[in-house]
């Protein structure tokens, strides 16, 4: 099972981090560690991952969320 890292920075929204976990949960990933952030209007997300799916599945719907504002990754 491989594992990856992103880190991400999103408005701050009641639904927010809901939408986020649902995303990887619906792509096959299993969150293993999270560390968030409060930042004024914003709330930055650090985030461990691991699936044995390809991590763009991932990474491509994340960047699609209205509410993410930068998205970093890398393994």
């Amino acid at each position: 099972m491989n594992e990856y890292k992103l880190e991400l920075v999103a408005r701050h929204r009641p639904e927010v981090l809901e939408r986020i976990l649902r995303v990887a949960r619906h792509r096959g990933f299993t969150v293993t560690t999270m560390e968030m952030t409060l930042i004024e209007t914003q709330v930055q997300l650090k985030i461990t991952v691991k699936s044995d799916r390809t991590f763009d599945l991932l990474v491509n719907q994340l960047a699609k969320l209205p509410d993410v504002v930068k998205l970093n990754y890398g393994n």
